[in-house]
């Protein structure tokens, strides 16, 4: 019989083409139509063959063509049924001489004459019908689907095979001890049982996207060997009352006849927000889904080897009755991965990929800070485009390093034609931000300094972040003058200032204010914050700050964020007067070539970094 598809695309082109055809036959009807000129009844015809105007007659059956002398007219009568044209024109009173002078001619019917007529009418029956046949017979063979609507969603992957173990999560150390016990609970239950311990109902993982809350949970299931059940939060919810908790119900219905297992509730956010908070109130169907899954968590069916790990970025909105023992017991949080941990991650990516031997993943894991695992893997696969459009049969440093700003920044704009006028400025505005930070004692080192437009930067330099120094008040003070050094070395050189400095503007701002505000950084407000932000549950986001501080305050905050700011930028100033000499030299050497990478940078300073003395 075929695939149902397949028989479903058959009835299909058979619809269409009766479609088809009954346009085709509607169209040569009417065309048919639009060239007659006249039809005459058949006392008109024996009239105008006494009157000599016919030349012709062709009879088939009860209709007959008409012919005009010296006319290329055609017209159309029609007998009487039953009746003969003979008996016809002798009723009539038809003159025998006139009758005589026209050609008469007698075609047979044919059996197919009248089956366009018969089909034309009968097409469009044939097709109502047969297209609610065709619904029907799709209603009552999906009729499992109609009545399956508040089914669960979940994939099911069986553990026999694992595909994903703790050895293919990388940078969260801490995460795995957590989840350990979770996975020795699933292999040995009657370990625990026999000391009267109660596992864990319900894991939440916490993290910022991308930091494989996801993955984790499979490599639970894999190292556990049990059957893994994976859904979506929205899942859930459909705009029909009740769904979601009929799918919940149902969701733990499969995963207590497969026991031990693990249900994955992936962005649990979707239903898990608040109660009480949404636009339908009490009744809305998320809270009633929500309020089934806190049922089927610890309800009176307690003791059934089903643990819960579900995944979240905003732990915050999360109704408190999720989070209490008996229900989601542990919070597992997946944070960024330090320095080390992006190393491991670099070395689990790069597995079945030829790298240069110059490749240092201790270096690409140091140019990367606050790269999660999905960034580092969208990293090497943009390198391999790199290298692959290079032609070359490895990837290398460069092709990395180049993936890195191409992830960061976006991808570089040559093509972009600056006057040589711009061309200066933007050299001059990158050496200022290079020297200034260089001079600096608690800035980290510079990597690389370039004027090759890429995204929406005109040029960049690229600091090598060192982790493990403290964001201390000196640092910042050191960071403002470092963000300033762009716009002071256009001061001191050209006399004047360019729009360049528009983002490095908005940056300083942002970080003196919060020095002041938030980081209690300011030595006339002292030790505190200043300003509450309330946010909308249902929404789910920070909307406003709230002041809760007076107009005399506000003033102070507003003079102290202004303080910073000067005092970093005459410092940037004097930095660039200097040493001016430095700064023309690493203009010049970056309009000759653009870019200029670390080693050749400490030259061109040729004197020592006072951080490092």
């Amino acid at each position: 019989m075929g695939s149902p598809s397949l028989r479903n695309g058959l009835i299909y082109l058979i619809l269409l083409a009766a479609l088809g055809a009954f346009l085709l036959t509607s169209i040569t009807r009417n065309n048919d139509s639009s060239n007659e000129l006249e039809v005459y009844d058949i006392n008109q015809l024996a009239a105008m063959i006494n009157n000599g105007e016919v030349h012709a007659l062709e009879v088939q059956g009860e209709n007959i063509e008409i012919t005009f002398v010296n006319d290329t007219r055609i017209g159309r009568s029609r007998l009487e049924s039953g009746i003969s044209l003979t008996e016809t024109l002798e009723l009539l009173e038809v003159n025998e001489e006139n009758l005589a002078n026209v050609e008469i001619t007698f075609v047979p019917p044919s059996r197919w004459a009248n089956w366009g007529l018969i089909l034309g009418g009968l097409l469009p029956l044939l097709l109502i019908g047969g297209f609610f046949f065709f619904i029907m017979r799709q209603a009552s063979g999906a009729g499992n689907q109609a009545f399956s609507f508040g089914k669960s969603k979940a994939r099911m992957l069986t553990g026999d095979k694992p595909t994903v173990t703790f050895e293919d999560v990388a940078g969260a150390e801490e995460s795995k001890e957590e989840l350990a016990e979770v996975v020795e609970f699933l292999r040995e239950p009657q370990k625990f049982a026999s000391l009267g311990a109660r596992i864990p109902k319900g894991v939440l993982m916490v993290g910022h996207p991308g930091t494989g809350k996801t993955l984790m949970a499979k490599a639970v299931a894999g190292e556990a060997g049990v059957p893994f059940f994976s859904i979506s939060g929205s899942e859930f919810v459909e705009m029909f009352v009740g769904v979601g908790a009929s799918r919940v119900r149902d969701l733990f219905e499969q995963a207590k006849r497969n026991s031990p297992c693990i249900v994955f509730i992936d962005e649990i956010d979707a239903v898990g927000r608040h109660r009480g908070a949404g636009l339908g109130g009490s009744h809305d169907e998320r809270e009633q889904t929500l309020n089934q899954i806190l049922v089927e968590m610890d309800g009176f069916d307690t003791d059934t080897g089903v643990i819960i790990i579900a995944a979240t970025n905003r732990p915050d909105i999360l109704d408190p009755a999720l989070l209490r023992p008996g229900r989601f017991d542990r919070q597992v949080v997946m944070d960024r991965p330090d320095i080390k941990g992006r190393e491991a991650i670099f070395g689990i990516h790069a597995r079945g990929k030829p790298l240069d031997d110059d490749v240092n993943l201790e270096v690409l894991a140091r140019l990367t800070p606050g790269f999660v695992g999905a960034d580092i893997e969208n990293l090497i696969n943009e390198a391999a485009i790199l290298a692959a459009r290079r032609n070359k049969r490895t990837i290398g440093m460069d092709e990395l390093q180049e993936a890195i700003e191409r992830v960061r920044l976006g991808p570089e704009r040559r093509s972009r034609l600056m006057t040589p006028d711009e061309k200066e400025i933007i050299s001059y505005h990158e050496a200022g931000h290079a020297v200034v930070s260089y001079f600096m004692e608690h800035t980290d080192p510079v990597q690389k300094v370039t004027i090759v437009p890429r995204g929406m930067a005109g040029g960049y330099v690229m600091p090598l972040p060192d982790e493990d120094a403290i964001d201390s008040r000196s640092r910042y003070r050191d960071m403002l003058a470092f963000i300033l050094g762009g716009r002071s070395a256009e001061e001191v050189v050209f006399g004047q200032i360019t729009t360049g400095a528009s983002r490095d503007l908005e940056q300083v701002t942002r970080l003196a204010r919060a020095m002041v505000t938030s980081l209690g950084m300011s030595e006339k407000l002292g030790p505190l914050t200043f300003g509450r932000r309330d946010e909308l549950v249902f929404l789910g986001r920070e909307i406003s700050e709230q002041r809760n501080y007076s107009e005399e305050v506000a003033r102070q905050i507003d003079h102290e964020v202004r303080r910073l700011i000067t005092e970093a930028h005459e410092r940037a100033r004097q930095t660039i007067i200097e040493h001016r000499d430095i700064v023309d030299k690493l203009a010049q050497r970056l309009l000759e070539i653009e870019t200029i990478d670390s080693d050749e940078f400490v030259e061109i300073m040729g004197v020592p970094n006072p951080s490092a003395t």
